[in-house]
């Protein structure tokens, strides 16, 4: 009877295993790309799209280390600015700007941003459109779905990606981006693309891949939306009294001062000389990304700007010294 019982559960426990045995995260990912298109369909996407968008997907595992993986070293300013804004970087943004200056200057009047700007976020964000990802968009998006880490926003991405598809703005073959599913010159999520996109050569397509016009005017209407004010610049490094109170540091509306406040706080240019006495006094912002022992800042609504397209001081930084760096030419 011992015997009988054991063999008895040796059958169940070797069949549970190969049922585990098919349980695989392949097999898990088929399942959910199915939910995936169930809920494509009911949102309205065409079958067509559905199908082209889906065919071949696969689980992509690099697409969920890259997610997972944080650089375990912060780099300080003085180490990131030279890094992300190389001389070679400043040399070539200053090419750019004069080799397209007729088209920047026009769609930069039309939505009232300063070209240098729309140039400087065009090299930070892909090199100037040489580093926009190799990652098929719907795939990298389903992978960080099913990953569950973040499904709610990846996979309001998917879905934003499939209505660009089935608009006609781009081939799910030919949709392409980094692991995020950042896309095109100008980095654009998808729920990006369908709030800022713009036709910047009036051809009726918002071509973000390969057409710069359309990179350079749907750059200029992201920033313009989100409040852009070409009278102004991002604002300037300055130089902190020692044992300046931390807490007036900070982007939050009721730190900010007028420049002339802040120079009562003893706050002066980088050089040690006043503040400018605008005509117009203008609202800023202490910044210190790196707290007392660092560079500070005194930045203008244009900064809060910059950060709303990536929530990151450094990244800020770097496009409004690339910027600063085109002006000085």
């Amino acid at each position: 009877m011992k015997t009988k019982l054991i063999s008895v559960a040796a059958l169940l426990l070797g069949s549970v295993m190969s049922f585990q045995s098919l349980a695989t995260p392949e097999t898990d990912f088929d399942a959910y790309i199915q939910g995936l298109k169930q809920e494509a369909k009911e949102k309205g996407i065409s079958d067509s799209t559905i199908n082209a968008a889906f065919k071949n997907v696969t689980f992509k595992p690099k697409a969920v280390a890259a997610d997972n993986n944080q650089p375990e070293k912060k780099l300080t300013l003085d180490e990131y600015i030279p890094r992300a804004v190389p001389k070679w970087k400043v040399k070539q943004a200053k090419r750019l700007y004069h080799e397209h200056f007729d088209e920047l200057k026009r769609i930069g009047e039309a939505y009232g941003v300063q070209p240098r700007f729309i140039v400087a976020l065009w090299g930070v964000e892909s090199n100037f459109g040489k580093f926009t990802g190799n990652y098929s968009v719907i795939e990298a998006l389903s992978t960080l779905a099913f990953d569950g880490r973040r499904e709610a926003l990846f996979r309001k991405q998917t879905m934003a990606a499939l209505q660009i598809i089935d608009e006609g703005h781009i081939s799910a073959d030919d949709m392409k981006g980094s692991w995020a599913g950042a896309m095109g010159q100008c980095q654009f999520m998808p729920t990006s693309f369908l709030h800022y996109a713009a036709d910047g050569n009036g051809d009726g397509k918002k071509d973000i891949w390969t057409t710069t016009e359309d990179v350079f005017a749907s750059t200029a209407n992201y920033l313009k939306t989100e409040g852009w004010d070409d009278k102004y610049t991002w604002g300037r490094q300055i130089r902190v009294p020692q044992g300046i109170d931390p807490e007036l540091q900070g982007r939050e509306e009721d730190k900010g001062k007028y420049l002339q406040e802040w120079s009562k706080l003893g706050i002066t240019s980088l050089d040690g000389s006043p503040l400018p006495k605008l005509e117009e006094d203008i609202k800023a912002w202490l910044v210190m990304p790196d707290d007392e022992i660092g560079r500070s800042y005194l930045v203008y609504n244009n900064y809060n700007v910059l950060m709303h397209w990536n929530r990151s001081y450094y990244f800020a930084i770097a496009v409004s010294t690339l910027a600063d760096s085109i002006a000085e030419d």
